[in-house]
């Protein structure tokens, strides 16, 4: 699938479930054709958020979306199947959680989907370098996972750098995602860095109006496309 880079993801775990539907359409009628789901199980994360059957749901709700999952959980392996069954196009791991980190990314893509994996703030980028061949994305946590809201660590700018270096020694072609703290006043200088795919959650759902907030977050992550340190 290509994509217009830098993409706009809607992370809907900061959508209001009783018109889940009605917030979803929002976003794809602003322009925003990818969606991201994360997935918390209590014990890798200290929250809980839903399983395959929302992410069904929203299958349903957007059968032309591109849906992104990001696994928050612990034994990973156990549960790809399910998502990629309930629609997932793109299944993301984290790091921390996968013993075979190479062999979880080949079971995510013997199921169909995408290829993602993640790392937390306090792990260092490096290494992720023996599986990057492997990745179609690797997602940088700009906030420690588990809840919303929360502001930007700055120390993400170095890594998504770091992550771009990376990515021209090794010739390879993965995107690079960014979720935590992004809004209004700094997904400009989050793409400058190099992000190819933005999350944004509160910044999107808790706004007034989620289509013109798309719509501005929109702008600002074109302009800094254009202005790239």
């Amino acid at each position: 699938m290509n994509f217009d880079i830098p993409v706009l993801a809607p992370s809907i775990l900061a959508a209001d479930f009783s018109r889940l539907g009605e917030q979803i359409n929002e976003c794809l009628d602003a322009g925003s054709n990818w969606i991201h789901c994360d997935i918390m199980d209590g014990h890798f994360v200290p929250n809980i958020s839903f399983g395959p059957g929302i992410v069904k749901s929203v299958r349903q709700i957007a059968p032309g979306a591109f849906l992104d999952v990001h696994l928050m959980i612990e034994k990973p392996d156990l549960f790809i199947e399910n998502f990629a069954d309930a629609g997932a196009d793109l299944i993301s791991v984290h790091y921390e959680t996968c013993i075979h980190l190479h062999q979880t990314l080949q079971n995510i893509r013997f199921h169909g989907c995408m290829t993602g994996v993640v790392i937390n703030p306090a792990t260092p980028v490096e290494l992720l370098k023996p599986v990057l061949p492997e990745a179609d994305l690797v997602l940088i946590m700009s906030v420690n996972p588990g809840w919303g809201g929360q502001t930007f660590i700055q120390s993400s700018y170095k890594k998504i750098q770091e992550l771009v270096l990376l990515r021209s020694e090794l010739q390879a072609h993965f995107l690079i995602q960014i979720d935590g703290g992004v809004g209004p006043d700094n997904i400009q200088n989050i793409v400058r860095h190099g992000t190819d795919v933005l999350v944004a959650g509160s910044s999107i759902f808790k706004s007034d109006n989620i289509g013109h907030r798309i719509h501005d977050l929109s702008r600002k992550a074109n302009a800094g496309k254009e202005k790239n340190v």
